[in-house]
């Protein structure tokens, strides 16, 4: 009889124990279908579950150097912007230069010259103290403050630093963030240190009677104004390099996220038609097991129990 009784514990307990594990079974299989994802719980596939916790890393990397990539992009589109609009004012300036050295103008027409050259001083002031769309100054390099500043003389000074700071945009790749305003606006004539803002004052100063000769002070000023427009165009270049770099990098960037998202993917969502035959093939063989114990527990044998 004792012999009876084990072996009828026994196989209760082998039934319930086979019908538990496959109730769960199929209630992770319903989870997966569910959520979309295969992997609940680290511990039902380590490995697996190692390889997606370092694609997650590289895709909050990947996401920070994405929006840096960006915000630099925008910095640095603004900054071309500005740039060419430095280059249109030093080109009407070398204009007005050169209309001002023609014997044809005035003491009148001198005057209206250095009026709008005057005007566009300021515009280039404005220019040279530009902010990017997140409120910071283009040209200050990492002063955080406004590049140049205007004495009650007129006299403009650089008052940023010659640091303008990179930005991890990939992998290993540092992007300058860039130029800094006294590459853009300072320059040497003939040895001498000099800005546009000078130039373009000077000139303008000249042409209301500073010089006794207006005409060859007009003629000496286009040495500067070339170089104030060579040092625009050299820096404009430069920009314009970077924005290319950013941009192809943007490309690089987002090719690499579909592969990450892609490898996370294979890894870790569900094979939704694959797991719909295995949780059929399980709620099919819970029901056969169910029964099955149905019928064996309630053969003559254990009844007789």
């Amino acid at each position: 009889m004792n012999f009876v009784s084990n072996s009828t514990g026994a196989f209760y307990d082998r039934s319930i124990s086979q019908l538990a594990i496959l109730r769960d079974n199929a209630e992770e299989f319903q989870t997966q279908i569910a959520t979309g994802v295969r992997i609940q719980r680290g511990s039902e596939d380590p490995i697996a579950a190692s390889r997606l916790r370092a694609l997650t890393r590289l895709e909050v990397r990947g996401n920070t150097e994405e929006e840096n990539a960006a915000r630099l992009r925008q910095d640095l589109s603004e900054t071309s912007n500005q740039i060419t609009g430095v280059v249109d004012l030093i080109q009407r300036a070398r204009e007005l230069a050169v209309q001002a050295a023609s014997d044809t103008q005035g003491e009148a027409g001198r005057a209206a010259i250095a009026d709008e050259l005057e005007q566009m001083a300021d515009e280039l002031f404005t220019r040279s103290n530009a902010l990017s769309i997140t409120g910071a100054p283009l040209f200050a390099g990492t002063a955080g403050a406004p590049a140049f500043e205007k004495a009650p003389d007129g006299t403009v000074t650089y008052i940023g630093n010659g640091q303008v700071g990179t930005v991890p945009v990939a992998p290993g790749t540092d992007i300058e963030r860039g130029i800094t305003g006294d590459q853009l606006f300072e320059f040497d004539v003939n040895g001498t240190p000099t800005s546009s803002f000078a130039v373009f004052s000077q000139l303008a100063a000249d042409l209301r009677g500073g010089s006794a000769d207006p005409q060859a002070a007009a003629q000496t000023a286009l040495a500067g104004i070339d170089e104030a427009l060579d040092a625009a165009n050299r820096n404009q270049t430069v920009v314009g390099t970077r924005l290319a770099w950013v941009e192809a990098i943007e490309d690089d960037n987002a090719e690499r996220a579909i592969n990450v998202a892609e490898k996370r993917s294979e890894i870790g969502d569900t094979n939704i038609a694959d797991v719909i035959v295995r949780l059929q093939q399980t709620l099919t063989a819970l029901e056969a097991s169910q029964t099955t114990f149905t019928r064996v527990s309630n053969l003559t044998l254990f009844n007789a129990i």
